[in-house]
């Protein structure tokens, strides 16, 4: 099978070097300094004290690539609709596109049942760019764990986690969702198949909507903020609202609220992605992580205001500093 890893920064480069590794045909398109480093000198991926080289296929536009089989998209949520026009040359008949991208997506609502079936989600897709561009048909959802960062040009560091969920928006274990598990598992990656993906990506999402922003806010890492009283306070309250959000939606949360709160402060003194990237300079996944709950609350009748503060207020501080 061909497969295109259409942005192989962090996760994308970990994804393109496991499968590359394997055998698999695997072309990873990439840009700038990262994409003539891996020219030059290969992937190089370091985890646990190991590392390892690998040449996969390596283009700088989807029409060097060429049609494939499958697409996984590994861009930041916000980045991907301006990239859709430039991916139809990797689009034929039955390619199958996998989003491996943070926060809701934008395809939630395809085949649902009624009131919502189909019904687009502004927040994160404006003018309905990827559902016309992408079309929900092809999606493979997807749940991302592993953590990673490109340290260096063309050498991505896998500091923890190896699963990526796999589902069909349908439920179905289809043939399509099947190989690509097998693919990813050859490569020394979990990759189950889940026959509700939505309520994998809400169980990781259930913490993000509260611990990035208020990192993004305070600067501080998931251990300090689960051990002051009222940012876990603050993060407890913005959690049970995304989780009425869930709950209107046919959503039940596997845990509860203070499960998962403990089972971020357990990560310890970890600055979230979204900290990371301020402190970077990079632009937010704020719509994606924070709004789109919020625009659910609406659509649902379940208010947030708590959810409604912090996305007013990371929005805010993320305009000020250039990065929304």
């Amino acid at each position: 099978m061909k497969i295109c890893v259409f942005g192989a920064g962090a996760i994308g480069g970990l994804m393109g070097a496991r499968l590359a590794a394997a055998g698999e045909d695997v072309t990873l398109i990439a840009r700038g300094p990262h994409l003539a480093a891996m020219r030059e000198r290969g992937l190089r991926l370091e985890a646990e004290g190991k590392e390892m080289t690998v040449a996969p296929k390596l283009a700088g536009s989807a029409g060097e690539a060429g049609v494939q089989d499958y697409v996984v998209i590994a861009l930041k949520a916000q980045a991907v609709a301006g990239v859709v026009e430039q991916m139809q040359p990797l689009l034929g008949p039955a390619t199958a596109v996998v989003m491996a991208v943070n926060g809701l997506p934008w395809w939630y609502f395809h085949d649902q049942p009624e009131p919502y079936r189909d019904r687009r989600l502004e927040s994160l897709d404006p003018h309905g760019k990827q559902w016309q561009g992408i079309g929900p048909g092809r999606v493979i959802g997807c749940a991302v764990y592993p953590a990673a960062e490109v340290i260096e040009p063309g050498v991505v560091q896998h500091f923890s986690g190896d699963r990526f969920s796999l589902g069909e928006p349908d439920g179905s274990r289809s043939p399509r969702v099947t190989a690509l598990s097998r693919a990813f598992i050859a490569a020394g990656l979990k990759a189950p198949v889940k026959t509700d993906i939505r309520t994998e990506i809400w169980v990781k999402l259930w913490g993000n909507v509260a611990f990035n922003p208020i990192s993004a806010l305070t600067g501080a890492t998931l251990a300090r903020i689960a051990a002051d009283p009222a940012t876990r306070a603050l993060a407890r309250a913005a959690m049970t609202e995304a989780e009425a959000v869930a709950g209107r939606l046919g959503i039940v949360m596997p845990i509860d609220v203070e499960r998962r709160i403990e089972g971020a402060a357990a990560i310890g003194e970890h600055k979230t992605s979204m900290l990371q990237d301020l402190e970077r300079g990079r632009p937010l996944e704020i719509d994606a992580v924070v709004g789109a709950v919020a625009e659910l609350g609406r659509i649902v009748g379940q208010p947030t205001p708590t959810i409604d503060a912090l996305y007013a207020l990371i929005g805010q501080r993320a305009r000020l500093l250039g990065l929304y």
